[in-house]
């Protein structure tokens, strides 16, 4: 044996004395691509205990073991690390998933490295493949990943060695509108997400140090043009082994807008209130204390807020009739809301008032309340009252009105709220106006068709259609109905007799 060999082999064990017991793996190969020899920890990575299984050569390991890149592409069996040592290439930090081609289930992540050895003269003599196991950081990575992806809050991850955006995770694109190209690579110097910052001083100093930027609000610049309103904070963390800063991002914006039409919302009630001519008040819906009450409310019943802001409706004691108001609140209470319920409301001092009061439930933060509304209608109840006279006293000389003309006035005493026909004088048409005047002089049909000159199945015609239309049943309801309109003065006759 020629001391050159001799020296090879003595180098070579050597060498593999000192690289046994290191937890890195290595793999020493012939220049012909023969696996010449493996310590336990490059064993232990591929899952085999010795080198026999890890194949004769190149070749035989590319069929043993299947090999893919971090982003999920198969490695060609050209650009297996152990084929690209073999042809005396030297790489460094190269990422593959390693999988034993008899169990898809095992599979571990290695990160490999080259390195040639050569001899005295220069020329290679020992080729090596050196590995580190990342399984474990590639898994907790792959795990960060996921979580950084589906994670809805906007996020992006700047380096700070360089401030330079690594990641950026679908939130962010979505918000903004860029690209994942648009944003991976750049500067924050390019892309400052602290630019509209409301402390951008201190955030800028922050990142600078590599500490946490506290939450602000900052105006995020948009990718076709404009700005978003957000909330912006920095975390700083560690990502494969580099110092970098997490910014997440939450869009104030659907909060903002919903805040100012509340505030707009707020502001248009608050107006609509004061101005109110008709008497509003709002009360706690659990004890009936008096939150607040318009000028109208004021004026009308001649109280200061002072004597009636904090206080109970009770305290305040305005509704005349006690079981009228136990009865109004009970029904709010168990219903939500009344529609124009009649109370007597007594005025500070002296005089009372007859109210149709509307009431409804609302929210006022966070807390139920009654919104009151209280409509004077003592004025309309007077004139009711002297239309009833007035009729009750023709009555006494008209004997052909009928006993259901004196329950239809009983009825008209008694209505809380009457609400008046939508229909108008002047949807009937001029013969059935002259026939209404003459119902309202207190005439019967055949006096009517006389002085119309019609004849009395004419006119009965055209009593049946006014009655339709004005939606009445009888003389009585159709006299009450022009009335109440103000219609057929002592001046007015029919066009026959004039």
């Amino acid at each position: 044996m020629s001391q050159d060999v001799l020296t090879t082999e003595t180098n070579r064990r050597q060498l593999q004395q000192i690289i046994a017991g290191l937890s890195d793996g290595v793999i020493l190969l012939e220049l012909d691509q023969t696996l010449l020899w493996a310590n336990d920890a490059a064993l232990a990575m591929h899952g085999v205990g010795q080198l026999s299984e890890l194949g004769a050569n190149a070749r035989e390991y590319a069929k043993r073991f299947a090999l893919r890149y971090r982003n999920n592409h198969p490695v060609q069996t050209d650009n297996y690390p152990i084929s690209r040592v073999a042809r005396g290439e030297s790489f460094s930090d190269v990422l593959v998933e390693v999988t034993p081609a008899d169990d898809e289930e095992r599979t571990w992540v290695h990160s490999v490295r080259s390195m040639v050895l050569a001899d005295s003269a220069g020329k290679p003599e020992s080729l090596v493949l050196i590995m580190n196991d990342v399984t474990e950081w590639a898994s907790a990575e792959q795990r960060f990943e996921k979580t950084f992806n589906a994670n809805p809050a906007p996020a992006v991850i700047c380096r700070l060695s360089d401030l330079r955006y690594i990641k950026v995770n679908p939130g962010f694109l979505e918000m903004t509108g860029y690209t994942r190209d648009q944003v991976i690579g750049r500067s924050t110097y390019e892309l400052d997400v602290l630019e509209g910052a409301e402390n951008r001083d201190l955030a800028k100093q922050r990142l600078r140090e590599g500490v946490t930027i506290p939450q602000m609000q900052a105006q995020l610049q948009l990718a076709e043009g404009g700005s978003k309103q957000v909330i912006v904070a920095g975390q700083p963390l560690e990502l494969n082994d580099e110092a970098c800063m997490l910014f997440s991002f939450v869009d104030i914006e659907p909060r903002h807008k919903a805040e100012v039409a509340l505030r707009q919302s707020e502001e248009r009630f608050a107006k609509a209130f004061r101005l109110t001519p008709v008497p509003i008040l709002v009360c706690n819906a659990v004890d009936q204390v008096v939150m607040d009450v318009n000028e109208a409310f004021l004026d009308t019943l001649a109280y200061s807020s002072e004597e009636v802001l904090g206080k109970s409706v009770t305290q305040i004691d305005f509704i005349d009739d006690t079981g009228a108001r136990a009865r109004l609140f009970t029904a709010l209470e168990k219903n939500g809301s009344v529609d124009r319920v009649d109370v007597r409301v007594r005025k500070k001092g002296a005089g009372l008032i007859d109210c149709a009061v509307s009431a409804d439930t609302v929210n006022i933060q966070d807390r139920p309340c009654y919104l009151l509304v209280f409509m004077d209608i003592t004025e309309r109840k007077r004139t009711e009252l002297e239309l009833v006279s007035a009729i009750e006293e023709v009555m006494k000389d008209a004997s052909w009105f009928s006993r259901t003309l004196i329950e239809k006035l009983a009825n008209v005493k008694n209505v809380n709220s009457p609400l008046l026909p939508s229909v108008s004088f002047t949807d009937l048409t001029a013969r059935e106006r002259d026939v209404l005047g003459l119902i309202c002089e207190g005439l019967a049909d055949k006096e009517i068709a006389a002085r119309l000159k019609l004849a009395p199945n004419t006119v009965r015609n055209h009593v049946s259609t006014v009655y339709s239309k004005l939606d009445v049943h009888s003389r009585s309801e159709a006299i009450v109905w022009a009335r109440e309109r103000g219609l057929f003065s002592s001046e007015w006759r029919p066009k026959a007799q004039r």
